[in-house]
């Protein structure tokens, strides 16, 4: 949208320059009848008019259009849908050399590990569940694809700009899937980005809500965060949630909540009482920072 306004903007711009090439000239400019009569002297004062006045407002013109060209270019997506669908392909039927060579290759496009976690992996993870979803793809696949992201996810990590190690004890999160969930791929993306960001981050596969409340009596923790593929299970998170607050160490913990089923429908998020979501692992940090600081007895 934003491109199309500022070729709209750079368009107009353009026709209203391309008149003043011809119409902005004062009374000096205009020709004198006898030097219309006079071939050298028309011709002079031509030349020097284009070469004066016409070019340079030409060129103006040339580059406001152009600007608007590249500006509509940048905001094209670096990863499309159709690399997605691809390396969706490629975890699934090829082996690790072509997996590293996939990724080295959209490296070598000058795209950052970040775009990768955020446009590549967690997109294709989705995808691959599409795909078992509509039956297009057995379990057995979706496993090995997810298998294999995690092993691009570990070997990206390694190139993942880590921030100042000040963690504390005030920034500790633990970040599980619902009861029941089969995929948690996405889970490992937030967690990379909030250890980025210097958060201390613990992960674990709870088969009950039990398993959730005993966890955060044992240790203490700012932040619960928890991933829910649909809407079949909104009812056991509501209780999960309340078991949390129930039973955390953190009289104070703040929950957050992810998944498919929050991006398409984030008022959820207040109706199981929950404190926030995030559309992605980027915003995820976000959230928790503003949580953490609206709310200092939330620091151990």
């Amino acid at each position: 949208m934003a491109g199309l306004l500022e070729r709209h903007i750079a368009q107009s711009q353009s026709d209203e320059q391309a008149e003043e090439c011809w119409s902005q000239f004062d009374d000096s400019d205009r020709l004198t009848f006898a030097e219309v009569s006079d071939p050298q002297s028309l011709k002079k004062h031509l030349v020097s008019t284009i070469e004066g006045e016409i070019i340079p407002r030409l060129m103006m013109v040339h580059k406001a259009e152009s600007d608007a060209t590249v500006s509509e270019a940048n905001e094209s997506p670096a990863i499309g849908q159709s690399d997605i669908e691809e390396f969706a392909k490629v975890v699934v039927k090829e082996d690790d050399h072509v997996i590293n060579a996939y990724i080295k290759a959209l490296r070598a496009r000058n795209i950052s590990v970040e775009e990768l976690f955020l446009d590549l992996l967690a997109p294709t993870a989705r995808h691959l569940g599409d795909l078992w979803v509509e039956d297009r793809c057995s379990f057995a696949e979706v496993t090995m694809g997810l298998g294999r992201l995690q092993q691009v996810l570990r070997w990206l990590s390694r190139d993942f700009v880590y921030g100042e190690d000040n963690k504390g004890p005030g920034r500790r999160a633990l970040l599980v899937p619902a009861p029941g969930e089969q995929h948690t791929f996405g889970i490992f993306i937030v967690a990379e980005f909030l250890r980025r960001a210097s958060w201390d981050v613990a992960t674990t596969s709870p088969r009950s809500n039990e398993d959730i409340a005993s966890t955060v009596n044992k240790e203490w923790f700012a932040i619960v965060g928890l991933s829910l593929g649909n809407e079949l299970g909104l009812a056991r998170l509501e209780k999960a949630i309340k078991r949390i607050r129930k039973s955390s160490r953190n009289e104070d913990v703040a929950v957050m909540v992810g998944g498919p089923v929050f991006i398409e429908h984030p008022e959820y998020c207040e109706l199981i009482g929950a404190d926030a979501t995030a559309q992605d692992a980027e915003q995820t940090v976000s959230e928790a920072e503003n949580l953490l600081a609206e709310n200092p007895a939330r620091r151990l």
